[in-house]
């Protein structure tokens, strides 16, 4: 499962030397470096889920989850970015096609933001909504065109009902609609610049907001004018493998690190004898190896498979995708224990500001505290649906 020919790929593994240079400064800039966009953009990573129509690929979904963990290897706010403004065409793709026209038509390279939690809401007018809220952390904001943000529609101060449900989805407001508060300072994933955006009092037209219940129940609008199999996926798949495969990403390009440290460090406790030579330290690398080799096979295992089936026309059962659902969060899990047996056995010099494998430590961690990476509620709801009940499924 770890290797796909492809010319994005290609240039991908070429720029992967820079960004790694790049990654302090990233940091330290809360935010991805400019050059970085253009660099990205040049490779054609951003466009692999964007529909035929609008110049973009409409790829096999795979191909864009390992261009991401590749670029997650070298730098861990880059793959994170990678990943937002690499998917989010594909939920464009699924709009109107006059809200694809209003943002591709404008400009294809045009870059979208998101933060999906309901953090404001949109009070039903005529011909659309009135927007208003602060969503925090969306990551990227800083770069965006355009940004997608989550919320109910309100009718009368209540939420609008369907099928006894509030009705929630996705409001598609413009950037100079929206202004960025810049609170982003955290630990981990520094770089994504993943600050506030602030919306007060915005008219958003009916054709840019599209139904969670629409997306679930393949009523999207979008797909009768993007007919590629892509845009057929299931939502609970394509966002959270790409919130696990920056991770994973992380995982490996730590993996690196360790073994190239550790072949020329020497220890005390081995006098005349190199950590490479270390049954302990060899142990690790095997045993951690495993686990990031394994997460890698399950989350491309599933997105293949999925795939797979919407070329041979059928459905995407709910049982494959709450399998695709639980090994995406196990994945979450596995890489972030893997990246902490590396960082406990690196040695003192590890802990230095600056170094890469602290930071991809710091980067790990922080992208497992995503409420789509929380393995226990995914799990619970995956146990509850083998016992014949009914739980909420929530992203699937």
């Amino acid at each position: 499962m770890g290797v796909y020919e492809h010319e994005v790929l290609d240039r991908v593994e070429k720029l992967l030397p820079v960004l790694r240079e790049r990654a302090q400064e990233t940091e330290d800039l809360k935010r991805i470096p400019d050059q970085t966009i253009t660099d990205l953009r040049a490779t054609g990573v951003l466009q692999l889920m964007q529909p035929t129509q609008w110049g973009g690929y409409a790829a096999e979904p795979v191909l864009v989850y390992d261009a991401i963990r590749r670029i997650s290897r070298a730098c861990g706010s880059t793959g994170w970015i990678t990943s937002v403004f690499g998917i989010h065409p594909w939920h464009l793709a699924l709009f109107d096609q006059q809200a694809q026209q209003e943002v591709w038509g404008a400009d294809r390279e045009a870059l979208i933001c998101s933060s999906y939690a309901p953090m404001g809401a949109g009070l039903q007018v005529d011909g659309g909504f009135r927007v208003s809220g602060a969503w925090r952390y969306s990551s990227g904001c800083d770069h965006a065109d355009w940004a997608l943000l989550g919320g109910p529609v309100l009718a009368d101060g209540a939420p609008v009902l369907v099928d006894g449900m509030p009705q929630f989805g996705s409001f598609l407001i413009p950037k100079a609609d929206f202004t960025v508060d810049p609170v982003w300072d955290t630990f981990g994933l520094a770089g994504t610049g993943s600050n506030t955006v602030v919306v007060q009092d915005v008219f958003v037209p009916e054709h840019r907001f599209l139904s969670f219940y629409a997306m679930n129940d393949g009523t999207m609008p979008g797909v009768a004018v993007n007919t590629e199999p892509v845009y057929r996926m299931p939502w609970g798949t394509i966002l959270p493998t790409g919130l696990s495969t920056p991770v994973l990403g992380m995982a490996e390009g730590a993996r690196d690190i360790y073994v190239e440290y550790q072949r020329e460090r020497w220890r005390a406790a081995f006098v005349g004898e190199q950590a490479k030579n270390d049954p302990y330290v060899t142990e690790r690398v095997g045993r951690v190896s495993s686990d990031i080799d394994a997460s890698w096979r399950q989350l491309a295992g599933h997105i293949v498979e999925e795939y797979q089936t919407i070329l041979a026309g059928q459905e995407v059962s709910i049982d494959t995708r709450l399998d695709a659902r639980r090994d995406q969060v196990r994945a979450t899990q596995r890489c972030v224990a893997a990246i902490d047996v590396f960082m406990e056995s690196a040695g003192a010099a590890a802990l230095s500001k600056g170094t890469p494998l602290q930071r991809l430590f710091r980067d790990a961690h922080a992208a497992r505290v995503h409420a789509t990476n929380e393995a226990e509620k995914v799990y619970d709801m995956y146990g509850q649906y083998k016992f014949g009940r009914d739980p909420m499924l929530i992203m699937v």
